[in-house]
């Protein structure tokens, strides 16, 4: 993608306020690449962070200086979350999208210094091309980090076993994975989760510490660490309990009872895709009675778009 392409009629911008900071980010729904779009596992994600932020992990004054790297940081909205909150980001992605990505820090990171040049509040954010699995693009970021952050990074079953990779090569032995993700296909997530648990140990974030208005049945949060070595018991879990005050074990919706095997998982998972149908349908009845608010239009865009997948024009 070329630099001059952003300045199209085709490209919007999504304003977004976080942390008091009223926030743009530049997109190109119209390009090939699926990293040039806002999506709103990253806004859930940023929401969580800010109302998580007066206490515990993640205050200002606990990720001061912490390093983090964003993987398919796309437009960059995680990233800029983490960085309101002092920590030095290195924001990821694919050669064809870094344009767009190094516009939107450059802008917003100018907007943040403009609106309050002496807080020492913000850490920074940085743009680096990052292939997943590729050494050398490893090697360049100096690993491990403090936290790892993405959201929306997988939509593909041939993308889980380099993501999985490229997590353990940027990890150490005290890094957070901060993971935004919104179910899309049940095949692709129950395989995800399945590889996940075999390397990490996995919390899912409770829908009662996410944000009450950004926040959707289909859209989960997960926070990760590497499984302690064999015969180190309950350390590392125990501070990944205490990373999120009091977060929920493994998602119940995947985890099979006894009885139950994998046919009462599929069952599940088709119960919450019940659930998030139903309340996108609510959604979409409440058209004629009101106005909706940003966050209701794009999940009905959300919606639509699910309905119109299989929809072939001819």
């Amino acid at each position: 993608m070329e630099p001059d392409r952003l300045n199209y009629p085709s490209t919007s911008a999504i304003k977004f306020e976080v942390l008091g900071h009223q926030l743009q980010f530049s997109q190109d729904p119209n390009s090939k690449h699926l990293g040039t779009t806002v999506w709103d596992a990253s806004m859930v994600l940023v929401k969580f962070l800010e109302r998580n932020c007066r206490r515990g992990r993640f205050c200002p004054s606990k990720l001061k200086g912490k390093r983090v790297i964003e993987l398919g940081a796309g437009c960059g909205v995680a990233g800029f979350g983490m960085a309101l909150l002092g920590c030095d980001v290195i924001a990821t992605d694919q050669i064809e999208v870094l344009p767009l990505l190094m516009r939107n820090a450059e802008r917003n990171t100018s907007r943040i210094m403009q609106k309050d040049s002496s807080s020492d509040s913000f850490g920074s954010i940085q743009v680096a091309e990052l292939d997943w699995g590729n050494e050398d693009h490893i090697r360049a970021v100096d690993p491990p980090f403090d936290y790892i952050i993405g959201t929306d990074v997988v939509y593909a079953e041939h993308l889980l076993e380099p993501l999985l990779q490229t997590l353990l090569a940027l990890s150490g032995p005290k890094t957070t994975i901060l993971l935004g993700y919104e179910i899309r296909s049940t095949n692709v997530h129950e395989r995800m989760l399945d590889m996940w648990k075999k390397n990490f140990e996995v919390k899912t974030v409770p829908k009662a510490k996410m944000d009450s208005n950004y926040q959707h049945p289909s859209i989960q949060l997960y926070i990760m660490g590497l499984k302690p070595p064999a015969g180190i018991i309950g350390n590392r879990i125990l501070e990944l309990e205490q990373q999120t005050d009091e977060v929920e074990m493994v998602d119940k919706i995947l985890k099979d009872d006894e009885n139950g095997g994998s046919s009462n998982t599929k069952n599940r998972l088709e119960d919450c895709s019940s659930e998030k149908v139903h309340e996108d349908c609510e959604l979409a009845m409440k058209i004629p009675n009101g106005k909706l608010t940003d966050w209701e239009a794009r999940r009905l865009g959300s919606m639509t778009a699910r309905l119109l997948q299989d929809v072939k024009i001819t």
